[in-house]
């Protein structure tokens, strides 16, 4: 996940949050004063109720983050590297950069969240307890009482048997533990949060059908992030088992379709886009060389009484813009990217020439092929498909 902000470093690990943060740390704190604090510690000025419920709410992130921390710090024990952390809108992600090297270290990575959240829920509750015993005031045992649930219930629910949940990992490890097979143990994690998921969308659409409760949009929108993710989850290690060696200029189209920078747009229009399924082209100059990239949707953005006199190479987008692939990159790096974005092409280059192209298509061909037992292998021009065409002349 991308950050928008980053907070800086803790233990050598990169700190950051996404935008989405201000809109949770918004609804803690309207929650927080204007209902929870006032319901447990009455009679004091709405300026107070605000400054505490931000306090609160900082301190809730702050568990977040600690939560996260506990996983990366497991991980990098075990040999794995972190690239970041990001808070966002529905928790922590912390990015790892590879695989724990056995069952029991993806059990304990999994595991450190969980615990954390728990023990620092102990910690609140036993704080608050201390705050009631000294007379420290309603409105902080109120707070530190919030704290203690909230994080109990962030422990206990990361615990739930689905991923991408911390439960989920779980169960994948101690299936791999039993098993002995990695990919497949994953494979059921990822169907069990689909299911999980299901579950709490119906549970939200009943609170919300029958109950006249909105807040069950809540458990709506949360199980749907938990369907997505575990089916996202699913199909990447689908991804990776099928895709094992296999590399991009294996499976890339080529020759490549495209565009030169000295063509006009109603030519190109005419005579390539019109003709190929790609929203998308590389453009090259003269050379050969790839110098950006054209989309449809720009070319449209050109008055039609200007298309004959207005050249691709005025209107292409830089080529430091696009994600450029080299054919010898393994395409399990690359595929996710292009099977989320549907229609998304990336020009495949060696030396500043382009060689080829990538699609979800041919991402798509490729793992079909392999679930197959066949090893796609378009390297060199070799062989073509009908998805494969002959560059544009640049002479038109």
């Amino acid at each position: 996940m991308r950050q928008t902000a980053r907070l800086g470093r803790l233990a050598g690990i990169p700190i950051g949050v996404h935008w989405s943060v201000l809109v949770i740390m918004l609804l803690l704190v309207q929650g927080l004063a204007s209902v929870i604090l006032p319901g447990g510690a009455r009679g004091y000025p709405a300026a107070v109720y605000w400054g505490v419920a931000v306090i609160v709410a900082v301190l809730f992130l702050a568990a977040l983050l600690a939560h996260e921390l506990a996983h990366a710090l497991v991980a990098r024990h075990y040999g794995v590297r972190v690239r970041a952390i990001t808070l966002w809108l529905l928790g922590g992600v912390s990015e790892l950069d590879g695989e724990a090297p056995h069952a029991r270290a993806d059990l304990l990575i999994a595991l450190a969240g969980p615990v954390v959240s728990l023990v620092g829920a102990g910690v609140f509750a036993a704080a608050a307890a201390g705050a009631s015993a000294s007379g420290a005031g309603p409105l902080a045992v109120t707070g530190l009482g919030w704290l203690a649930v909230v994080n109990a219930i962030l422990g206990v629910f990361n615990l739930l048997p689905g991923a991408p949940l911390d439960g989920g990992r779980v169960l994948a490890a101690v299936l791999w533990w039993v098993r002995g097979d990695r990919a497949g143990a994953r494979r059921a994690a990822g169907r069990a949060g689909t299911v999980l998921g299901g579950l709490l969308i119906a549970a939200g659409l009943v609170e919300v059908l029958l109950a006249a409760n909105f807040g069950g949009l809540w458990l709506v929108v949360l199980g749907w992030f938990l369907a997505l993710s575990a089916h996202a989850e699913t199909t990447h290690v689908m991804l990776r088992k099928a895709l094992a060696g296999v590399r991009v200029g294996d499976v890339m189209t080529t020759p490549a379709v495209c565009g030169y920078t000295s063509q006009s747009i109603a030519d190109f229009v005419a005579t390539v886009a019109r003709r190929h399924p790609h929203r998308v082209f590389p453009v090259l100059d003269l050379d050969g060389r790839l110098v950006g990239l054209v989309s449809i949707n720009r070319l449209a953005k050109v008055p039609r009484t200007d298309r004959e006199r207005v050249r691709l190479g005025e209107v292409s987008a830089p080529v430091d813009r696009a994600h450029v692939l080299d054919p010898a990159a393994p395409l399990i790096d690359t595929a996710p990217a292009l099977l989320a974005g549907g229609h998304r092409l990336a020009p495949v280059v060696t030396d500043g020439r382009l060689t080829g192209i990538m699609t979800s298509g041919d991402v798509a061909r490729a793992t079909e092929l392999a679930e197959l037992g066949i090893t796609p292998d378009r390297g060199g021009g070799a062989a073509t498909t009908s998805g494969s065409h002959a560059p544009a002349d640049p002479a038109r």
